[in-house]
């Protein structure tokens, strides 16, 4: 694990160094207190420090104030290295957010403890960030197929239409619907069901673009948000996403099926926050009950350009 030393005096940074590298730390070594800041706010910074109290530039307190006021980026445990005792000084490094202190000379089977309370202290940190990310994926994506969730691919339609009113371009929306879904159930059983459902949401995912966003609407319907895309393109976008499920048969736990799509779509230009996008989303569903009606494996254009 990368530690950061940041110590102005050569003999005791060379002697600290040696026995963190003893305890198999990779060491990262600093003179100053400016040093050692631009150090742990870098991107892939070491998150353990040792930081003398007493350095130019910027003290040790200073340090960690400057680490502190960050709103980004792994935690940082930081211990002061001080020759200061008195509980005024211990306190007012404690206030300037250092984890831990400890007095030089350092006892190495102290520094080795109080390293470890850090390092422990930092798994417990990520396991909090692991378990928070979890909850927040959770929250706003589908467990089958790992989409956005019908909330959150509106919401983020609602945010790309703001975007695109600021940039003047316009978003496009792709409704889909997978054909005949309820008799792929009925024929060869939901667990096959849920097989489709999870490849279909991997070939959309690879017909659009990194920036686009799909999302499963709800049972067998997805929907697109297609950004910066014209009235113009909107059709062979759609036409793109439509071949991805037709394309090729899907290989399931029952054998190979064929599946096909029936998509509505629609271009949104020069949307205003204060407009509901339900009436958008209407139009796309009547332009995919329009290209069901008409045969199914199709797309369907409404015919408004919102502006």
């Amino acid at each position: 694990m990368k530690i950061l030393l940041a110590d102005d005096d050569p003999v005791s940074r060379r002697l600290m160094e040696r026995m963190l590298q003893r305890g198999g730390y990779e060491v990262i070594t600093v003179e100053n207190g400016r040093e050692a800041a631009r150090e742990l706010t870098a991107a892939g910074g070491p998150r353990l420090a040792l930081i003398d109290w007493m350095m130019p530039e910027l003290d040790g307190p200073a340090v960690c104030r400057e680490v502190r006021s960050r709103i980004d980026g792994a935690y940082v445990y930081i211990l002061l290295l001080t020759s200061k005792q008195s509980s005024e000084d211990i306190v007012k490094g404690l206030q300037a957010e250092a984890d831990d202190y400890l007095t030089k000379p350092c006892h190495p089977a102290e520094l080795k403890a109080r390293l470890h309370t850090g390092r422990r202290i930092l798994q417990l940190e990520d396991k909090l960030v692991e378990a928070r990310e979890d909850m927040r994926f959770k929250a706003t994506h589908d467990a089958l197929t790992s989409l956005w969730d019908r909330g959150a691919i509106l919401a983020l339609l609602r945010s790309e239409l703001s975007r695109s009113k600021r940039e003047h371009s316009s978003v496009s929306v792709l409704l889909c619907d997978i054909d005949h879904f309820k008799q792929v159930n009925d024929v060869h059983g939901h667990q096959v069901g849920d097989e489709v459902l999870e490849e279909v949401s991997t070939r959309l995912l690879d017909a659009v673009r990194p920036y686009d966003a799909v999302g499963r609407y709800g049972g067998e319907e997805f929907l697109i948000v297609l950004n910066g895309c014209s009235a113009e393109d909107l059709e062979v976008r759609a036409e793109q996403a439509r071949k991805a499920i037709c394309g090729r048969v899907f290989s399931t736990s029952d054998g190979s099926i064929l599946v096909s799509m029936s998509i509505g779509a629609i271009t949104i230009q020069d949307w205003d926050k204060t407009d509901a996008i339900q009436p958008f989303l209407k139009e796309a569903d009547e332009a995919l009950y329009r290209a069901k009606a008409a045969g199914r494996n199709r797309v369907i254009c409404a015919n408004t350009l919102v502006a």
